[in-house]
């Protein structure tokens, strides 16, 4: 009966161990690009990357020595930062010829991002998914004239075409491929 009971015991074990789950291992978080944001007298402003993790993307922004409040920022089309107006970065990266804006009806393209919100000390954050399959955003990122960020003077307005009415251009930079 003693060996019964152990066999039960010992298959009961064996059971609930197989019942047992692993945790998935962590992904692999891959910076694919970086930017260092300067102002238009070249001083560095803040820091912009774009992480993969599995299939998905992220752009992460670290703002500082800026106004207060929301500010547009987008991803332009042309690798180029020539201050004081940054024009150089060309219009907003936009590979499917959208309109500019989640609230615009024939929009968003690739280029919209949220604003980023500059604190009372000057500095703000912005972590946002990039909702672009993983191939198109490499391409579209470093094609021959590659890509640039820019942080605008005033918020994205979400809807008005072609940059949501944010204004000028106080900072930018060139999207290089990490690595």
């Amino acid at each position: 009966m003693k060996q019964k009971i152990a066999i039960a015991c010992l298959a009961g074990t064996i059971a609930l161990a197989g019942c047992a789950t692993v945790p998935p291992a962590a992904e692999t978080v891959q910076i694919l690009a970086k930017a260092d944001l300067t102002d238009a007298r070249g001083k560095p402003v803040g820091v912009a990357t774009i992480e993969q993790t599995g299939m998905q993307a992220t752009l992460r922004v670290s703002a500082s020595g800026q106004t207060p409040g929301p500010h547009g920022i987008h991803l332009h089309m042309t690798g180029k930062c020539e201050a004081p107006a940054f024009t150089s970065a060309g219009g907003h990266l936009n590979p499917m010829s959208h309109q500019h804006g989640t609230l615009n009806p024939g929009g968003p393209h690739m280029g919209d991002l949220p604003n980023i919100d500059i604190g009372a000390d000057g500095a703000g954050n912005l972590s946002v998914p990039m909702n672009t399959d993983i191939a198109e955003l490499r391409a579209s990122l470093f094609d021959a004239d590659g890509s640039a960020l820019v942080l605008h003077a005033g918020p994205d307005d979400y809807k008005t075409d072609p940059s949501g009415n944010s204004g000028g251009r106080l900072a930018c930079g060139v999207l290089r491929p990490a690595g």
